[in-house]
């Protein structure tokens, strides 16, 4: 019950909201209107990211690094005090970790470092950056399409169910694919600002998120480039000579901020940073850990997180750009969607976060559709069939967003295990090692212990002992004899986090 009623309290105050935005969006109050759908997107956020807990993946991942990151910022680690042997191609029990660039890390890093090292600082610059995005949704919307068309891209944005779960860490690549969104959108939005105020420091802030952007997820940040093309050229203010300056200005500083990481890791690291690239470019040719699916596999995905109606708008509005290619705003729109659809879908390693950051190009073509739509004058049946049509345009997303959220899931937010690994840190035992436990890395992260799932040998036991390490094996009914009878060696019943 304790999680049911902030669940369902969440729910009467966000539909409260949306309502009331609507009717402000109808009298064409839209700084009320956009006010009550970023609050109300941010409870939903708030609601969801309230998991006292490490999601399995990423998040438990994101986590430790962010973590260590604290300490030594540009030195990423996994395992910060790795003790017995490890293998630097695997990233799930590595010591140096490449794995992902370090933009969002370095602000989960730089949050718990100012709010202390707990869940919410953890996800706090992704609640952030999500409800950001909810008035840089509205603001994009409102320049490429006009302002009810903004309107209701943010209110989709604002109730996307993925979006929603990866803010509170609860699917894979979470808050990477949360920074990835926000600086994409970012850049667009300061493009946009540098074509309505012709200020060349637009430009270079939108080169500086770009950059960020490449630093979040790397290259298919570069989306970006294509966008801001057809942006600047359709506004008529500059000339070619103008447009092909200003590009390298913003080619020029986004290479200024994501290059000497690249360069850095290569320098300090060597192994790891070319392991780790030469993975990169894998994910084109082969299939990555099963993450895989045919040809089509974003194809079906995106009705699953935009709803089974996106395929209407999206068609229609290709459609439309096809038919008027002039349209550069239109061009601009089905580009920032299009080229990462169609590059996703021939890579060989395919994931549902991959395309998050197209979803603000999806939002937009829904929300012209639907304005389309409203206007269209018809009479009989045909009138009462787009009546559904609209009324279903907002409602599948809405309960996605509930099936996404899972505010009326009884479920166990604040779990024994996650209370038992925060009472090993009470009892002072930063400094040990835990041997046997299978959540590593979630105990890492909660204990500064360095911890392994596995029992090593005798002798690599008695080595830690040897040199002052606390030793607790939990114990499973597996422990050998010889370990057990050890001095220093303390055996210990540990819950553990459920099997995903």
């Amino acid at each position: 019950m304790e999680n049911l009623i902030p669940g369902i309290l969440t729910v009467v105050l966000c539909l409260a909201g949306y309502y009331t935005s609507w009717k402000y969006q109808a009298r064409d109050n839209y700084r009320m209107a956009l006010l009550l759908l970023v609050i109300s997107g941010l409870f939903l956020r708030i609601y969801t990211s309230t998991d006292f807990f490490l999601h399995y993946w990423d998040e438990r991942y994101h986590a430790l690094v962010a973590k260590n990151l604290m300490n030594h910022p540009f030195r990423p680690t996994l395992y910060d005090t790795p003790l017995l042997p490890y293998d630097y191609t695997n990233w799930p029990g590595n010591h140096i970790w490449l794995h992902k660039q370090p933009m969002a890390l370095w602000l989960m890093a730089l949050s718990m470092k100012i709010f202390g090292v707990n869940e919410i600082a953890l996800r706090l610059p992704s609640i952030l950056m999500s409800v950001a995005g909810i008035w840089m949704t509205w603001f994009t919307g409102k320049y490429l399409a006009g302002k009810k068309a903004g309107y209701l891209a943010a209110f989709f944005f604002s109730v996307n169910g993925l979006i929603i779960e990866l803010t509170g860490g609860r699917v894979a690549t979470d808050h990477i694919d949360i920074a990835f969104l926000f600086f994409i959108e970012l850049a667009v939005v300061l493009s946009i600002a540098f074509v309505q105020s012709k200020k060349p420091l637009f430009n270079m802030l939108a080169g500086m998120a770009l950059g960020a952007a490449i630093l979040s997820k790397y290259l298919p940040a570069l989306i970006v480039l294509p966008v801001w093309l057809l942006i600047v050229y359709d506004s008529g203010y500059f000339s070619l000579k103008t447009i092909a300056f200003q590009f390298l200005i913003l080619t020029g500083i986004s290479a200024l901020v994501f290059l000497p990481w690249q360069i850095y890791i290569f320098r300090a690291f060597p192994a790891e940073a070319a392991w780790e690239s030469g993975m990169n470019f894998r994910h084109l040719t082969e299939v990555i850990e099963e993450r895989t699916g045919p040809f089509y596999y974003f194809t079906d995905k995106i009705r699953i997180n935009y709803g089974e109606l996106i395929y209407l708008p999206l068609l229609w509005f290709l459609w439309k750009t096809i038919r008027n290619p002039r349209n550069l705003k239109m061009l601009a729109v089905s580009t920032w969607f299009l080229i990462p659809f169609l590059f996703f879908s021939l890579a060989r390693t395919k994931m549902q976060g991959y395309m998050l950051f197209t979803a603000p190009a999806l939002f937009i073509m829904t929300a012209v559709f639907w304005v389309m739509l409203s206007e269209i004058k018809v009479r009989s049946w045909y009138r009462h069939l787009v009546n559904v049509l609209l009324v279903l345009f907002i409602l599948l997303p809405l309960r996605y967003s509930l099936e996404r959220a899972k505010p009326f899931q009884i479920s166990d937010r604040n779990p024994e295990w996650v209370k038992g690994l925060r009472q090993l840190k009470e009892e002072g035992m930063e400094k040990g090692v835990i041997l046997n436990y299978a959540n590593p890395v979630e105990a890492m992260f909660y204990t500064g212990m360095t911890v392994y799932p596995y029992i090593p040998d005798e002798e690599a036991v008695r080595s830690l002992v040897r040199q002052g390490y606390p030793v607790i094996v939990n114990d499973k009914g597996d422990v050998p004899p010889g370990i057990a009878a050890l001095e220093g060696v303390r055996l210990k019943k540990l819950a553990e986090a459920p099997a995903p």
